[in-house]
């Protein structure tokens, strides 16, 4: 086996030390600039990134906490306007229901003296009725015409033997 031997072998590890020497000069002016550069813009490009998303971040829990507070605040005046609506509600139907009351009063009140009215009226006619018939068959059991004193007299009388029959 040639490789084995010592005289070519020593030479071929030369040759192997030289050519690798070589390629890596090569590589290290060609090569590796490149790769090193695009390796350093993407470590850039990631820590920008990660910068830009710790920024978003912050400003998100900004954000959000701030939309608690308006939610908290909101929800507060909320609660504020709907009791101030129930108050206000529970006001109104105070006053309505107070007004009904005043209203029923002043219709019974109304009511009541209409009746009394119409009591007062109908006693009056019933006394009007009441003279007029005890007129008529005064005028029968006596026989002739009565004048206005004689009428009066009778009315009067019948009147009150009217209210002393209710009265017993």
């Amino acid at each position: 086996m040639p490789q084995f031997d010592t005289h070519f072998f020593s030479s071929l590890i030369f040759w192997e030390f030289l050519s690798f020497g070589i390629l890596f000069l090569v590589l290290w002016k060609y090569a590796f600039p490149p790769i090193l550069q695009t390796l350093d813009e993407r470590e850039r490009k990631i820590k920008e990134s990660l910068e830009q998303a710790d920024r978003h971040r912050a400003e998100a829990e900004q954000k959000m906490q701030e939309y608690e507070a308006k939610l908290k605040t909101a929800s507060k005046e909320a609660e504020t306007v709907l009791a101030a609506a129930k108050d206000r509600a529970q006001r109104i139907m105070e006053e309505n229901e107070q007004r009904l009351r005043t209203e029923t009063q002043r219709s019974k009140e109304d009511a009541a003296r209409e009746i009394d009215q119409e009591r007062r009226r109908a006693i009056q006619d019933i006394r009007n009725q009441t003279t007029e018939m005890a007129l008529l068959v005064a005028e029968k059991v006596v026989g002739r015409s009565l004048n206005d004193a004689d009428h009066k007299r009778m009315a009067d009388e019948a009147l009150a033997s009217v209210a002393e029959s209710r009265k017993t």
